[in-house]
């Protein structure tokens, strides 16, 4: 780069975007790159504090700070992802639609691990919205070296799914058993169908259908296969996941067969959450906080079940870290940080 005064700078390309702080009123790009500077800019630059401009003299070996983030925001976007144009720098990542993020914090760790660069990024599986904004990557100086930026594309190529994807939620069909004695014989009325109904549909499934169970294992068993000859792609289990001897749902699930992944979980409210799998159909065992707490561990799990995700105990037990909600009264979820 060379380095020319500001009057002396008429007829020069400017080799990087200016940015022109109006302090209580705006903040932006004033010249872009490649601006031709005119007579008139001259007092313009002076006033924005800059009293030389740089010329990129095109060393070899050199990658210019705008064609460096490109480069890194293609090497982590996946499927759901668009790429803005540079600006100062730098690129943003937003989401081609709605859906589920998932961001890698392993790749996100290695490539931040590298000089000079910088990617910056919502927290991994935090529900979007299309057009919002997922991501930023630049690098720290306006020229960077060609190897460092290949290395960051290697890096990020050597991980089996892109560092940063959004999931779109699948429209799966949904049964829903109550389980318990005092709703099934009307001693009192059933308050989980409706919050639960409300979710499914808000994620964009169908509940195909609610069915009602005694305390029996057989009854239970009976209840989800109905749902299962219907179509159903999920079965919800409602009433209480409880630590009683009568709450016998846990019991009823693993005596069908299914795959047992974990019957609690190391979430706040949420520790009584039971998930199995019955071949390819995922069972969810709900507590009864699902029924008053406005989140729980049913947010955090369901979501990442409707994109086709299929969980194991390793996910079950990273939800701890970030697993005790504040119960707030406001609840601003996900704008807050439960389940990150």
């Amino acid at each position: 780069m060379q380095k020319i005064r500001v009057e002396d700078a008429v007829g020069a390309v400017l080799l990087h975007d200016m940015t022109q702080i109006i302090p209580g009123q705006s903040k932006g790009p004033r010249y872009r790159k490649g601006h031709v500077v005119k007579e008139e800019d001259i007092p313009v630059l002076l006033s924005m504090g800059k009293e030389h401009i740089y010329v990129w003299d095109q060393t070899p070996g050199l990658v210019h700070e705008d064609e460096a983030a490109e480069r890194l925001a293609r090497a982590v976007a996946g499927p759901g992802v668009d790429l803005s144009s540079p600006k100062e720098g730098k690129v943003n990542l937003s989401a081609a639609c709605d859906g589920l993020l998932y961001a890698n914090p392993e790749g996100i760790l290695e490539l931040n691990s590298l000089e000079y660069i910088v990617l910056a990024t919502l927290h991994n599986h935090r529900p979007v919205k299309a057009g919002q904004k997922l991501a930023g990557t630049r690098v720290v100086p306006l020229m960077i070296e060609e190897g460092i930026v290949a290395e960051a594309e290697r890096l990020a190529r050597t991980f089996p799914e892109p560092i940063i994807q959004v999931k779109p939620l699948r429209k799966w069909k949904v049964g829903v058993v109550t389980t318990g004695s005092e709703v099934y014989h009307g001693r009192i009325q059933d308050k989980f169908g409706p919050v639960v109904q409300a979710k499914i549909e808000g994620w964009g499934s169908e509940v195909i259908g609610q069915t009602f169970a005694d305390d029996d294992v057989s009854m239970i068993q009976d209840r989800i296969r109905e749902h299962l000859n219907m179509g159903a792609e999920m079965i919800l289990v409602t009433g209480g996941m409880s630590v009683d001897p009568d709450d016998v749902t846990p019991t009823a699930v693993k005596e069908m067969g299914a795959e047992l992944i974990t019957y609690g979980s190391p979430v706040l409210p949420g520790s009584m959450f039971l998930l199995a799998y019955l071949g390819e159909v995922p069972v969810l065992g709900l507590p009864g906080c699902v029924m008053y707490s406005k989140t729980t561990v049913f947010d955090l799990v369901a979501p990442r079940v409707l994109t086709g995700e299929r969980f194991t105990r390793k996910e079950i037990a990273k939800l701890g870290h970030g697993g005790l909600c504040l119960e707030c009264e406001v609840c601003t979820y996900p704008h807050c940080a439960f389940g990150k």
